[in-house]
């Protein structure tokens, strides 16, 4: 890990050594295809393969290929899940978004593809596989998010033009932009095929791939609209955006999920037990008449609880909705 960060960093020297201009070709995003191979993306539309192995505290980081899959910036880049016939499990194809194309490109063959000309800028991308002949969507498919709120999806193998579109944001004067995507894992959300996408506004949208239609809607920055710039899944199926200034957790409410109003009922119960035991009785009669008066105020109590509980187990599956923001 501290090695890809080195290399990131020192890149801005080595890019441009012995160029005329002394330009610095800036890394606009890095990727480890595996435990050797380092994929680093440049604003001048470079993609450098570098060989972990070859490094070493005296190595200069000089890539072992590089290639120009785009004219553009590389935007985002998604590796393409390994054939049956791999024998070392990794990837050794990518699809890369970069300006207005989408393009793949192979480990030893170099760039294989480029689409056409989208006419739009597109900005990030996700493989989604397994879909089922249910939907609209089958097999092996990569969305790929635009500039003007519109997700396209692209089969895996036709990469000359899309094949077709899904409208996240139908804001006037041209929806917003689609800067991440991430695919929940399984067994997080309510089932099926579903990417989470952070908008230019700070708006965090779900859509259903199948259906092929939007779900659900949080918010990772109402005030000052920040685009969600980063996003994605820990181990334990918590979602993580990442966009201006802040960077939030977000956890799913499972089907015992606390209850506002049982806790406060509760604590209304605490503080009236713990009155009359200050207060005491002051003969035996009126214990008795304490007695009963409590367990007549407990009975309803419990029924009320007992109904909130049973609501909550209700509950059922993992709500789109059910994420809560943790700072």
């Amino acid at each position: 890990m501290i090695r890809t960060y080195l290399i990131a960093g020192f890149y801005q020297s080595y890019a441009n050594r012995g160029s005329a201009t002394n330009a610095i070709d800036s890394p606009s995003l890095i990727h480890a295809l595996s435990p050797q191979t380092l994929l680093l993306g440049t604003d001048s539309s470079a993609l450098h393969l570098y060989d972990l192995r070859a490094l070493g505290p005296k190595a200069r980081p000089k890539p072992q290929q590089t290639h120009h899959p785009h004219d553009d910036y590389l935007s985002s880049l998604t590796p393409l899940p390994p054939t049956s016939e791999s024998t070392s499990g990794f990837s050794k194809q990518w699809v890369s978004t970069g300006g207005t194309t989408v393009a793949v490109t192979d480990l030893r063959r170099g760039v294989m593809v480029r689409s056409e000309d989208q006419e739009e800028e597109l900005l990030s991308s996700v493989m989604v596989t397994g879909l089922r002949k249910k939907g609209t969507s089958v097999g092996e498919k990569v969305l790929v998010g635009g500039g003007n709120g519109v997700l396209t999806l692209w089969e895996r193998g036709v990469w000359d033009d899309q094949d077709e579109r899904i409208v996240v944001d139908k804001s006037p004067g041209g929806g917003e932009s689609l800067d991440s995507l991430a695919l929940f894992p399984d067994g997080v959300g309510p089932g099926g095929k579903v990417v989470a996408v952070g908008l230019g506004n700070g708006t965090l949208r779900f859509v259903q791939v199948g259906k092929n239609q939007v779900i659900g809607e949080l918010f990772h920055d109402e005030l000052e609209k920040e685009g969600v710039v980063g996003l994605g899944f820990d181990c334990t199926g918590r979602m993580i955006s990442g966009g201006g200034k802040t960077v939030k957790v977000w956890s799913e409410k499972g089907p015992e999920a606390f209850d506002e109003d049982e806790a406060e009922d509760d604590v209304a119960a605490d503080a009236a037990a713990g009155s009359k035991r200050a207060l005491g009785s002051d003969s035996e009669e009126d214990s008795a008449e304490e007695m009963e008066e409590s367990s007549e105020e407990e009975k309803p109590t419990q029924k009320r609880k007992k109904r909130k509980k049973g609501k909550a187990r209700q509950q059922k599956g993992h709500g789109i909705l059910g994420f809560s923001g943790l700072s």
